[in-house]
């Protein structure tokens, strides 16, 4: 493969100095107050503790900052410190509500040694690129950095508000978001957790994580069904008010832990702005440099994020959206026109295997000028018409971005050249991203400091890993994870190892339309 990113082995940033400390409440001081509203155009503002609670809107919206808040510090003052360090401020910037003293309480409870990295998220140096690394949480993938944090902003969030109900947490699921939910959830007093996974649709390693998770308040079903499915099955039970009803008889109130919550999404912010703050510590850019961002994306949340820290003040040039086969948001981003009437394809990235992408939602919001009207209307078209064409203003708006995709034969070309010539191993989302900037690189020569979002762990998708190496990948997912450990000598995560022989606690098959029954029975 030409083009693209070459590695530089064992070149990383500087460590962290040790000693550091936390910020002064001083980025907590009341400004302008934070609100939240739905982006399909219901008026009413809460704030981010009632929209982390609620997760969805009441008209089916998904819930936005009124204002996306500008830094709240300057980047020079945030040289040397941690993840933890960064994140507090820029947490507390979103969610005002929270006090000083409980955000610290949330950042401290999220960011520990469960991360395998002392940095939390260590960034690779390239030739001409960078990966951040965001799979060093307990499931090995980039969720751990929202979903860590995402129980104890709900807690308190529910302390806040004085909820007396417990919360029924529904997550569909990909792949990743499912593990990472639970391992966030697991044993959380007062809530319970139940997750819905594509049958056949996720990898055998994700499949294996999530059916062998503990905690008595834990659930996990696969579905007759592919992610879409999953993911409006919960969408559905959130809208039917007589549902919300019967569980609210239960002393229940339904959340979310998929990106449509608020509070799983502005986690998400923080790497991005950590990721820049990093790069002019250690002298690979000067502050004012504008870089560029690539992220893997089938739901458009972390990429999302990514625009989230532009609008905060980080220079970022270009948003480069990189899709599989299922590439509905790569030709969205060539024409204006989001188009789900298509084939539904199995692919080696399998958390990208979405053609319904819930948080674009939020972003047509914030390009539309918050008209919710607008948006209503668009989502009204994609599920009456299957699909919609945005306004020229929206058009406009996008120029930041560049969608592009890569099949199954160049990902794995691309993890097989890189691992050969560079010593370096992805996994196959990473490698769909990598692929996509080489292609943008081949065809605009566009030379600015680029970041690739690496979204998880190559031993989680270990048998097409194994296949793109060229090697013998065994009888299953659990062998092929020691071939490649075999082959490379990288590092495999605690939450990998002997994962084969974890007792399978949870093995529900269900129909999407046993969905509503299944969480009657889960919250009894």
């Amino acid at each position: 493969m030409t083009g693209g990113c070459r590695l530089v082995v064992n070149r990383e940033l500087p460590k962290l100095k040790s000693g550091v400390r936390f910020p002064s409440p001083a980025p907590f001081k009341k400004g302008i107050k934070m609100y939240y509203k739905s982006t399909r155009g219901n008026e009413k503002k809460i704030s981010s503790a009632q929209a982390i609670i609620r997760g969805l809107a009441d008209d089916k919206g998904l819930y936005v900052p009124e204002e996306i808040p500008s830094l709240p510090f300057e980047i020079k003052d945030m040289i040397n410190k941690s993840y933890k360090e960064i994140a507090l401020p820029i947490l507390g910037a979103f969610f005002d509500d929270f006090t000083y003293e409980e955000l610290k309480h949330c950042v401290d409870g999220a960011y520990t040694d469960k991360f395998d990295d002392d940095e939390i998220v260590p960034i690779k140096k390239t030739e001409k690129c960078y990966f951040l690394e965001l799979f060093h949480g307990r499931t090995a993938a980039f969720k751990d950095m929202a979903l860590s944090i995402l129980p104890y902003l709900l807690t308190t969030a529910i302390k806040k508000e004085n909820e007396k109900k417990k919360v029924c947490i529904l997550v569909a699921t990909s792949g990743d978001t499912g593990k990472a939910a639970l391992e966030g959830f697991a044993d959380v007093p007062g809530t319970e957790i139940i997750v819905f996974y594509p049958n056949k649709g996720v990898s055998k390693i994700q499949e294996q994580q999530m059916v062998t998770q503990e905690g008595d308040n834990t659930h996990v079903f696969a579905i007759n069904g592919n992610f879409d499915d999953a993911q409006n099955g919960v969408k559905e039970i959130f809208n039917d008010e007589e549902f919300s009803r019967q569980v609210e008889e239960k002393g229940i109130r339904i959340s979310s832990a998929n990106s449509i919550n608020i509070g799983r999404l502005i986690p998400q912010v923080v790497y991005y702005v950590y990721s820049y703050i990093k790069l002019v510590e250690s002298g690979e850019i000067k502050d004012k440099d504008s870089i560029n961002v690539v992220v893997p994306t089938g739901n458009f949340g972390n990429i999302l994020a990514a625009y989230y820290a532009k609008q905060m003040g980080i220079p970022i040039n270009k948003f480069i959206c990189a899709s599989n086969e299922n590439k509905v948001l790569a030709d969205f981003l060539n024409t204006g026109k989001y188009d789900i009437d298509r084939d539904f394809h199995l692919t080696s990235s399998p958390s990208m295997d979405i053609l319904i992408s819930s948080n674009l939602e939020r972003l047509l919001y914030h390009l539309a000028e918050q008209d919710g009207n607008e948006v209503r209307r668009y989502m009204s078209q994609l599920y009456d018409d299957s699909g919609y064409e945005i306004s020229e203003k929206i058009k406009l708006g996008l120029n930041d971005f560049v969608g592009g995709c890569a099949d199954m034969n160049k990902v794995s070309e691309a993890i097989g050249n890189l691992y050969n010539e560079e010593n370096y191993l992805i996994d196959t989302h990473t490698a769909v991203a990598y692929c996509v900037y080489s292609d943008y690189v081949k065809k605009t020569s566009d030379s600015t400091p680029t970041i690739i979002a690496s979204t998880a762990s190559a031993y989680k998708f270990a048998e097409s890993v194994a296949d793109a190496l060229g090697i013998d990948k065994g009888k299953d997912g659990f062998e092929s994870v020691l071939k490649v450990k075999e082959k490379t000598g990288v590092f495999v995560p605690e939450g990998l190892r002997n994962l084969d022989k974890k007792r399978v606690r949870h093995d529900g098959l269900i129909d999407i339309d046993e969905m509503k029954q299944t969480i009657l029975k889960c919250t009894k």
